[in-house]
């Protein structure tokens, strides 16, 4: 047999390669503390999402499925509903970017504390959002405008516990935007319109999308700061969400869950979009 270097066996190459330390016996050490990590993720999610999901949809598509969710005031509350999302969503995104680009561009006394006050409706309970709007724009308005019972209402509802999606999915982007081709393009003489629509406008798109996606989804399925602003009144301002509620409240839980599972599969096709929008905006990018 030849000689072989100092060290090296001639079966086992190196010697000392599964010692401790190796890159090969330090994975070996890892395994088990990864397949014990992915065995508690899983059973965390089965537990708190997917068997919750599953018994849902094993309630709600029985056989009732289909009058449950074509009863007119079932039909009257998912379309008004779907109706005030939009709205909603679509004053959030352009508010939303005026917002973000203050608080990013823009220095001004108390700017902390406005940046602190966007993540308020994460924080403060949705029924205390809705006793404080309806305080406030109900009957009984200190300022005289009463929106209580009407959709407006409604929609200023949804804009209160949904505009800090925008604002916190455009401010990474605002903040790491490249200035040299702002500047450039000021340099050329372009407008700051035009500097906008053709440079800073195009990176922000997705994440527009993106955060007026959870936007729409939140308002689809919200309840605490519209129950009360709301009135629910049937076929005006009752969401589908309240609609859920009162089936519960009336016993008959296979009705509400069939309302629940159209919403579900609604905010389902919109995290289904959102998710497609980002992997292809990664794939072009590389």
């Amino acid at each position: 047999m030849a000689d072989l270097p100092i060290g090296v066996h001639p079966r086992r190459g190196v010697a000392g390669a599964t010692r401790a330390g190796h890159p090969l016996s330090r994975r070996r050490a890892a395994a088990p503390a990864a397949l014990a990590a992915t065995g508690f993720t899983a059973m965390f999610l089965s537990v708190v999402v997917l068997l919750p999901i599953a018994a849902l949809l094993a309630t709600g598509l029985g056989p009732g499925f289909v009058e449950a969710v074509t009863t007119p005031q079932a039909l009257a509350a998912l379309a008004f509903t779907v109706a005030v999302s939009l709205v909603a969503t679509g004053i959030d995104v352009v508010a939303g970017l005026a917002v973000a680009w203050v608080l990013v561009r823009d220095d001004f006394p108390g700017r902390r504390f406005v940046d602190a006050l966007i993540d308020l409706p994460f924080a403060l309970p949705t029924i205390v959002a809705g006793l404080t709007l309806l305080a406030l724009y109900g009957q009984d308005s200190p300022i005289g405008l009463d929106l209580a019972y009407t959709r407006p209402g409604v929609a200023l509802a949804l804009l209160f516990v949904t505009v800090p999606f925008v604002v916190r999915a455009l401010q990474p982007v605002l903040l790491e935007l490249d200035g040299d081709a702002e500047e450039a393009a000021a340099t050329l003489g372009a407008s700051p319109w035009t500097t906008f629509r053709r440079i800073i406008l195009p990176a922000l798109r997705l994440p527009l999308v993106v955060g007026g996606a959870q936007a729409f989804a939140r308002c689809l399925g919200e309840f605490g700061s519209v129950v009360l602003i709301s009135g629910n009144l049937p076929f005006r301002t009752e969401v589908a969400a309240v609609v859920v509620a009162g089936q519960i409240e009336n016993g008959d839980a296979q009705a509400a869950a069939a309302i629940a599972v159209v919403l579900l599969g609604a905010a389902l096709v919109v995290v289904v979009v959102v998710r497609s929008l980002a992997s292809r905006r990664v794939r072009s990018a590389r």
